[in-house]
């Protein structure tokens, strides 16, 4: 599931102990780029109307700060310091990318999975999402879930070497996503995808 030279032993596997290493053996680069090479590339961003809830958070949380300092002149800092905190809040919760590379290497957030070890794919349509996540979930599985994304991607894994079962990742296009991993797109053939 990782690439040839993130190895940690003469078998191949990775410890997921490094410090670029997650528990099920996914690399995590310290930086990551996105070429224009990629075949499919989305950022998860949180929708518009939060930053229109978090601008009412700052403005009700600030006035608030502002009565209980007597209306002094710091206590206009009380709205600044919200601001940015609901802020950076909302622009990390968006930060994490789903994206298909050249190679066809997936990468979600900070793992990485090659094409070479997907077995089949299927859309989890909106209606199937909470039984997806809920009482099918298996505990070994690959989970990047964004609650704010309606649909997800199975991604079934034939990689004798890894425990994982599959991959469950939030995609706003996984017809997108499984069209660029050259994945056809198992709910769609027997005719369950929304």
């Amino acid at each position: 599931m990782t690439p040839p030279e993130a190895a940690d032993d003469p078998a191949g596997r990775p410890s997921g102990d490094g410090p670029g290493e997650s528990r099920n053996g996914a690399q995590h680069p310290a930086t990551e780029r996105h070429p224009a090479s990629d075949r499919f590339a989305e950022r998860l961003r949180v929708p518009w109307w939060w930053w229109l809830a978090a601008a009412v958070v700052t403005g009700v949380v600030g006035y608030e700060i502002q009565l209980s300092a007597h209306r002094s002149a710091w206590s206009v800092a009380g709205y600044v310091v919200v601001g940015v905190l609901c802020a950076s809040v909302l622009w990390s919760m968006g930060r994490v990318s789903v994206r298909v590379t050249a190679e066809r290497e997936l990468h979600a957030g900070r793992a990485r999975l090659p094409r070479g070890v997907i077995a089949r794919g299927a859309t989890v349509p909106a209606t199937a999402k909470s039984a997806a996540l809920g009482r099918q979930l298996d505990p070994a599985a690959f989970l990047m879930h964004r609650a704010w994304v309606k649909t997800m991607v199975l991604l079934v894994l034939d990689d004798p070497d890894d425990p994982t079962p599959y991959w469950l990742v939030s995609t706003r296009d996984p017809a997108g996503l499984l069209a660029a991993l050259d994945v056809p797109d198992a709910a769609a053939e027997a005719g369950i995808a929304d």
